[in-house]
C-alpha cells in the first residue's frame, strides 16, 4: 500500500510518500519521497516559532510540495494512494489546521481512507525507518519482542518518557513540567545571541569546547562553570527546565563583555551537559524501574551526539542488558515520513471519516 503522509505541526512543512508490503508475518517499508520546507529563516529572527507565520507558510507550501510529489514520482491520487496519514496533534493549531484541511479534502474528493496521527506516535517509530529509496524488512515477530519498551521523546516542544507495553499501548509515565529540553537548548542560546535553533549551535560550541579541552588533556569538567540538573534527585520521572535558563541567564549577566565572548564555548559545554544529564538519568530510572527490554529516543534533540554518546556509555558502563535505538538524523526533525509509517500501525485497528479528523493541540497518543 501506498501511504501519502503530512506533517505541519510547527515550522516544518512536509510531505511524504511511503511503500508498506505486507507479507504474512512480515511487511517491508520503503520510503518514496520525503519533501521539506524549512521555515527556520523566516522564525530566527524572533527567536523561535511564531504561530500565525508558520500558518501562513503551511499554507503556501503543501500545495506546492504536493504538485511536487505528484509530479517527481508521476503518481494519479485516485488510482496509487492507499492512505492518507496527517499529524491531527499535537501542535500549534493554526499550523495543525492547514494541514489537517488539506488532508481531509484529499479524502473527501478522492474517496480515500484517512486517520489522524499523533505527532508523538510519528518520533517513537521513526527508528525504523530506512533511508529514502531503501526497502527494510521488518518482522512483526521480531517486533513484538522489543515490547515492553521506553521511549524518550525530546525535542522544541516535547520532552517526556513513554512506557509501551505494546503497538499502539502507550502510556506518558513522565514529562516536562515547564520547557521542553529542545526549547530550553533556544531559550539559552538565545541569552548567549547565537541565534536559533539553539540545539545545534549549542552542541557545535559544545564539541569544540570537548576538544579543546582534550588537547590540552585538562578534563572539559574541570574547574568551574557548573549550572544546576533540575529535579535529578526527585523520585519521579518528570522534567524541569526552567530553573536551567535562568540560572543560565543570571550568570550571563554577571560577566563582562571580555567575558562573555572568552567563556561562550565554555557555557555552550555546560548547559549541553547539564540537559543531557537530566535526559539520560531519568531515562535510565525509568528502563530500570519497569525493567523494559529497549530502549528508544526520538525527536529533534534525539540528533544530539552528546545525548547519544552518554546513553551508549551509560548502558556499557552499568551492563545494562537492553536494546538501544535511535533515529537516523534525517528522521529525527519532524518530516512526514515518520507520520505515514505511524499512520500504517494506527491504521491496522481503525480508519476515519475525513469528517470525523480534527486538529488536536494537546493530542498525545
Amino acid at each position: 500500500m501506498l501511504i501519502l503522509g503530512i506533517e505541519t505541526s510547527c515550522d516544518e512543512t512536509s510531505i511524504g510518500l511511503l511503500e508498506v508490503t505486507k507479507i504474512k508475518a512480515d511487511f517491508f517499508i520503503k520510503p518514496i519521497s520525503n519533501l521539506l520546507v524549512s521555515q527556520v529563516k523566516i522564525h530566527e529572527k524572533y527567536g523561535g516559532v511564531v504561530p500565525i507565520l508558520a500558518s501562513r507558510e503551511h499554507y503556501k507550501n503543501l500545495p506546492f510540495l504536493f504538485k511536487k510529489l505528484i509530479r517527481e514520482e508521476k503518481l494519479s491520487v485516485e488510482k496509487d494512494i492507499d492512505l492518507v496519514a496527517v499529524t491531527n496533534g499535537p501542535g500549534l493549531i493554526p499550523a495543525l489546521l492547514i494541514g489537517v484541511n488539506f488532508s481531509r479534502t484529499l479524502s473527501w474528493y478522492f474517496d480515500k481512507p484517512i486517520i489522524g496521527v499523533s505527532h508523538l506516535s510519528g518520533h517513537l517509530f521513526s527508528f525504523l525507518l530506512p533511508p529514502t529509496k531503501k526497502k527494510k524488512k521488518i518482522s512483526l515477530s521480531y517486533l513484538n519482542s522489543l515490547f515492553p519498551l521506553i521511549a524518550l521523546i525530546v525535542s522544541g516542544g516535547h520532552t517526556l518518557l513513554v512506557y509501551c507495553k505494546k503497538i499502539n499501548n502507550y502510556t506518558i509515565i513522565g514529562e516536562t513540567l515547564d520547557d521542553a529540553a529542545g526549547e530550553c537548548f533556544d531559550k539559552t542560546a538565545r541569552i548567549l545571541n547565537l541565534g536559533y535553533p539553539g540545539g545545534p549551535i549549542i552542541s557545535q560550541l559544545s564539541q569544540k569546547q570537548r576538544r579543546k579541552k582534550a588537547k590540552s588533556k585538562i578534563s572539559p569538567e574541570t574547574g568551574k562553570i557548573e549550572f544546576p540538573r533540575p529535579m535529578l534527585s526527585q523520585n519521579n520521572y518528570d522534567f524541569s527546565f526552567s530553573g536551567l535558563k535562568t540560572a543560565v541567564l543570571y550568570f550571563w549577566q554577571k560577566l563582562e563583555k571580555e567575558e562573555k565572548e572568552k567563556l561562550i564555548p565554555a557555557i555552550a559545554y555546560e548547559i549541553e551537559e547539564a540537559i543531557t544529564d537530566v535526559l539520560v538519568k531519568k531515562t535510565f530510572k525509568t528502563v530500570k524501574d519497569f525493567k523494559v527490554k529497549t530502549l528508544i529516543i526520538g525527536g529533534g534533540v534525539s540528533a544530539n551526539l552528546r545525548l547519544r554518546e552518554k546513553i551508549k556509555e551509560t548502558i556499557k558502563n552499568e551492563k545494562i542488558k537492553i536494546n538501544f535505538f535511535s533515529p537516523s538524523l534525517e528522521y529525527c526533525t519532524d518530516n512526514a515520513i515518520m507520520i505515514a509509517l505511524a499512520g500504517f500501525f494506527e491504521s491496522l485497528n481503525k480508519k476515519e471519516d475525513w469528517r470525523e479528523i480534527d486538529a488536536i493541540s494537546n493530542r498525545k497518543f
